[in-house]
């Protein structure tokens, strides 16, 4: 089976300047994510798609792949969407593709390798990697300013904690494995299946101080 990893990794970023290179236990962010790939034994190739050199040599000296990505594909506006067509379109994957955000060091070869079990499994048209959302970060709790007052966002009651939903938001994501010759214009469309991961393998890096959790947490490893 040819399933490609792909890894997003544009120059720049917003949170932190030159994001994907910034340092994380020893190496450049980027690292995690490409040996989390390389490391899997579902992954037949890791592929850093990107607009910039600087990535591009990080990626290689790591051992992935590299596809140079169209200016116009590395705005900030520019949909993941788009960035994955243009990789379909330059891999060609025979059954799947498995978008591997580079913000996400924690994430192991065993998350990948078990995400895509589940897709081939499943039958499903794609598995996605979430986390449970906290009980006090769920509809029952949050509220939104409407002029300046609070109001609840769900007006529906719930006797206590043990009555909530349960919710699961994406990590990221981590992983989004699909099967190539069910791509559509929205990637999370279909039969969508959840792989659940760890709050503390869930790290995604966008702000410092997500950086240094991710170092913590690292270093427990």
């Amino acid at each position: 089976m040819s399933v490609v990893g792909l890894i997003p990794a544009r120059g720049a970023s917003k949170g932190i300047p030159r994001k994907n290179l910034a340092p994380l236990g020893g190496k450049p962010l980027i690292a995690w994510t490409i040996e989390a790939g390389l490391g899997s034994e579902q992954l037949a190739r890791a592929v850093v798609s990107t607009d910039d050199p600087e990535v591009a040599d990080a990626a290689r000296a790591h051992g992935a792949e590299v596809l140079d990505r169209p200016a116009e594909l590395a705005a900030d506006e520019t949909p993941m969407r788009d960035v994955v067509a243009h990789a379909l379109s330059e891999l060609v994957p025979e059954t799947a593709l498995v978008l591997l955000q580079p913000t996400s060091p924690l994430r192991t070869s065993r998350h990948v390798d078990e995400a895509v079990e589940r897709l081939f499994t499943s039958g499903a048209d794609g598995v996605v990697s979430v986390v449970e959302v906290p009980h006090h970060y769920g509809t029952a709790s949050l509220m939104r300013l409407d002029g300046e007052r609070l109001v609840r966002l769900d007006e529906t009651p719930y006797a206590g904690r043990a009555d909530k939903p349960v919710l699961y938001a994406r990590n990221g994501p981590a992983i989004l494995a699909l099967r190539a010759d069910r791509i559509g214009d929205d990637l999370y469309a279909g039969d969508l299946r959840p792989y659940v991961m760890d709050a503390a393998d869930s790290v995604d890096v966008d702000e410092p101080f997500d950086l240094e959790l991710a170092e913590f947490l690292l270093s427990r490893r």
